[in-house]
């Protein structure tokens, strides 16, 4: 099974055109996650993805779509507690794909945790605009308490982050910090990503 190449930052795409553009700045995590495309779509989005992030040393992680990443030897997905119920899980053990997972209050935790995931992501810390939840954001403070439940699992903070709200939720006890719509909805997605990647460079430093 391939190890998970954690990063603090984290940025979710949702066209694989993206990585082509922010790869270079930095962005070594990076998970691709697309909505209502055609299958055949789909197939070719993962594997343009999956050789992007190869070429540029980065972890491609993919959304939901675990058969297609097993299809193209791909080797991380992310499964939201929905996904959880119609995965295969122990199919993609079986091809040697790692696998995060999603959860957003102590029930959907415990789940979570019974699969031995490689990360589990709790969300949202703030407000988000990528979706409506039905969870509260969870604060800083959930985040301490979560770390100290799941230990050695990589614990991945997401919703609402900027770069100084990344920079808290790893001080708080993060591993890593995911964005989506900070970056891609911004005046100007690169210099952003670069945002972000000097912001959580000075944290590891």
């Amino acid at each position: 099974m391939t190890s998970f190449l954690l990063d603090p930052f984290y940025l979710i795409v949702d066209d694989a055109a993206w990585l082509e553009r922010l790869l270079p700045l930095g962005v070594k995590l990076a998970q691709l996650r697309i909505k209502d495309r055609a299958e055949g779509e789909l197939g070719e989005q993962v594997a343009r993805a999956r050789d992007l992030c190869a070429a540029a040393g980065a972890q491609l992680v993919v959304n939901d779509y675990w058969q297609i990443a097993i299809d193209a030897q791909c080797d991380f997905v992310h499964l939201g507690q929905g996904d959880l119920d119609t995965a295969d899980v122990p199919a993609i053990r079986a091809h040697g794909l790692a696998i995060g997972v999603s959860a957003h209050d102590d029930a959907e935790l415990e789940r979570a945790l019974s699969l031995a995931p490689d990360y589990v992501a709790l969300g949202p810390i703030y407000p988000t605009l990528l979706k409506q939840m039905a969870f509260a954001p969870q604060g800083l403070d959930k985040i301490g308490l979560w770390k100290r439940r799941i230990g050695e699992v990589p614990l991945v903070a997401i919703g609402g982050l900027t770069p100084e709200r990344g920079r808290a939720a790893l001080a708080a006890g993060a591993d890593s910090a995911c964005v989506m719509t900070d970056v891609l909805r911004a005046g100007d997605p690169s210099l952003r990503a670069r945002e972000w990647v000097e912001a959580t460079e000075e944290w590891r430093r």
